[in-house]
C-alpha cells in the first residue's frame, strides 16, 4: 500500500513487504536509526532515555512493543506512557529529562495506517536537518546495538495525561471558576481514540456541568474518517442540537487538532479554532502570532487589531514553531485546528485549545455562534492535482511564479500569490504525489474561481511539457 519516509518520521500502512509498507522490519530499522542519531547528537557516557506513547489504533501495541524493545537493544531506557496523546508525550519528554520521544500515531489517517513521530529532547519535532540525518542513518544501516551489560530498562507511567491536565488548569489564562459558573453543556467526539482518556477528565476539572460523549471508547475502531473535517462530523452536529449543548469539540486520534461545533450544529470552522484562541490570548497578552502560508487571513486581522504583528511560515508544525521562537510569538498554530501555546509547550495541543476556548466563550457571555460572528469571514477552497511522474513539481512552481510575477509572491514553501482580498498557495505535498492548491477569499465563489484558474494554469504546463516532449 504505502510507506512514506519524511523528516518528521516514518508512516505507512500495516503489513505487506518491507520497504513498501510499514512492517516490523521497517519499524526496527527506523527506530534504530533514531536511537543512533540521538547517541550521535549527545556525546555522553550516561544512560539515555526515550519516552514513548501511542494512540488507540489496533496496530499500536504491536508497533509500540517493537519500538520499545529496539530502543532497549540500543541501550536506551524507555518510559512507556501507553495510550496517550501527542501533546502529552511532548510534555513528558521534558518532564522526564529524556533525550527524545516517539509518538506512535498516524494522526488523522485511517486505521490501517500507523507512524513513528520523532521528538527531540525539548519534546518538539525534529528539525529538517535532524530528520534528514535520521533518514541517512536508516539507509546506511550503520547501527551499533548494545551488549548484554548495557541493555536499556523498561518502565511504564500512565500518570501523564493527568499531569498534562493539571498544567493546563494552572495556566494563568485558564479560568476554571468562570467556566464553572457558565454551566456549560458540552458534547465531545473522540473518534474512539486517546481523546477518550483526556477530554472527559479535562472538562470535569474545568467545571463543565454536563458532558455528552460519542465515540468515546479507545478501541481503535474509528466510526468515521478520523480527520476532523465538516464532512466527517455529521453525527456530533446532530447530537449537539439534540442535547442542546452550548458547544461541541472534536479531536483527531492523537489529540493535536481541534474542531468546534456551534450550538446550532454548524461548524465553527477549523481555520477559526486558532483565530478564536488567538483573539483571547492577544487580548490578555500583547504580542505576535504565527501560522503557516496555507492558513486564513483572519488571524492576521485579529493580530493587527490587538497591536501585534503576524508572520507566516512554511507548512509544517516544526516550521511554525521555529518562526514562533524567532518572532517571540505568544500564540501560533496551523489552520487545521492546531493551537500552539508556548506558555505550556511548543506543540499543537487540542487540550489547551479547549481550555482557552471555553474561558474565552465564558468571558464573552455570548453563544458560540455569536462569538464566531465576531471574526472576519473568509472562505477557503482546498484542492489537489496529481503530478505525472515525468514532470518535476519545481517546473510548475517556476512557471506559476513567472506568470504572476506582477503580484506579491512568497516562495519559502512552494508559491503563494497575493491578490486583492485573496491569496492562493500552491505547494508540493510532503505525503502524496500531488500538488496542493489552497485559495482564500471573502467570497466562497471567488475562492473557488481562483483555485480553478490556478488548476487550469497547471494543466497548461502539462500540455506545454507534452508538446515539447514530442
Amino acid at each position: 500500500m504505502a510507506l512514506i519516509k519524511s523528516i518528521s518520521g516514518i508512516r505507512g500502512t500495516i503489513g505487506g513487504k518491507p520497504g513498501e509498507n510499514l512492517t516490523p522490519s521497517d519499524i526496527v530499522k527506523f527506530t534504530s536509526a533514531f536511537a543512533a542519531f540521538l547517541k550521535q547528537s549527545n556525546d555522553t557516557d550516561s544512560r539515555m532515555k526515550v519516552v514513548i506513547g501511542r494512540d488507540s489504533r489496533k496496530s499500536g501495541e504491536m508497533v509500540s512493543n517493537l519500538v520499545a524493545t529496539t530502543l532497549m537493544g540500543m541501550g536506551f531506557d524507555v518510559v512507556d506512557l501507553g495510550l496517550s496523546t501527542t501533546p502529552t508525550v511532548e510534555l513528558a519528554v521534558t518532564a522526564e529529562h529524556a533525550d527524545g520521544g516517539v509518538v506512535i500515531t498516524a494522526s488523522h489517517n485511517p486505521k490501517q495506517w500507523n507512524a513513528l513521530k520523532l521528538l527531540n529532547e525539548k519534546g518538539e519535532f525534529l528539525s529538517s536537518e535532524d530528520g534528514i540525518e535520521v533518514l541517512k542513518i536508516a539507509e546506511s544501516e550503520d547501527i551499533d546495538y548494545a551488549d548484554i551489560n548495557h541493555l536499556g530498562m523498561y518502565t511504564t507511567d500512565d500518570s501523564y495525561i493527568q499531569k498534562h491536565i493539571e498544567k493546563i488548569i494552572n495556566l494563568p489564562l485558564v479560568d476554571v471558576e468562570i467556566i464553572k459558573n457558565a454551566g456549560f453543556h458540552v458534547t465531545i467526539d473522540c473518534v474512539n481514540s486517546t481523546g477518550c482518556l483526556a477530554l472527559p477528565p479535562l472538562l470535569e476539572q474545568l467545571g463543565v456541568e454536563k458532558i455528552n460523549k460519542i465515540f468515546c471508547e479507545p478501541n481503535g475502531e474509528f466510526p468515521h474518517n478520523p480527520e476532523p473535517l465538516p464532512e466527517n462530523l455529521r453525527e456530533i452536529s446532530e447530537v449537539v442540537v439534540k442535547n442542546r449543548s452550548h458547544v461541541g469539540f472534536v479531536v483527531d486520534p492523537d489529540v493535536d487538532r481541534l474542531a468546534i461545533i456551534l450550538e446550532d450544529g454548524e461548524m465553527f470552522g477549523e481555520e477559526y479554532t486558532l483565530v478564536a484562541v488567538a483573539d483571547y490570548i492577544l487580548t490578555n497578552t500583547p504580542g505576535n502570532s504565527v501560522s503557516n502560508l496555507s492558513s486564513t487571513m483572519a488571524l492576521k486581522e485579529v493580530s493587527l487589531k490587538h497591536g501585534g504583528n503576524y508572520f507566516a511560515s512554511a507548512v509544517g508544525e516544526v516550521n511554525v514553531v521555529e518562526m514562533m521562537k524567532q518572532q517571540k510569538a505568544v500564540i501560533g498554530g496551523e489552520g487545521n485546528g492546531g493551537v500552539i501555546y508556548p506558555e505550556l509547550h511548543y506543540g499543537r495541543d487540542a487540550l489547551v485549545g479547549i481550555a482557552l476556548f471555553l474561558t474565552h466563550l465564558a468571558k464573552s457571555g455570548q453563544r458560540c455562534s455569536a462569538l464566531r460572528n465576531r471574526y472576519p469571514n473568509y472562505f477557503m477552497s482546498k484542492n489537489k492535482v496529481t503530478i505525472p511522474d515525468e514532470i518535476k513539481p519545481q517546473l510548475i512552481l517556476d512557471k506559476l511564479a513567472e506568470k504572476y510575477s506582477s503580484q506579491p509572491i512568497n516562495r519559502i514553501d512552494g508559491v503563494r500569490i497575493e491578490f486583492d482580498r485573496s491569496w492562493v498557495h500552491i505547494r508540493t505535498s510532503n505525503t502524496e504525489p500531488v500538488m496542493r492548491i489552497y485559495a482564500e477569499n471573502d467570497s466562497i465563489t471567488k475562492a473557488e474561481i481562483l483555485a480553478r484558474k490556478i488548476i487550469q494554469d497547471i494543466g497548461d504546463v502539462f500540455k506545454d511539457f507534452n508538446k515539447n516532449l514530442f
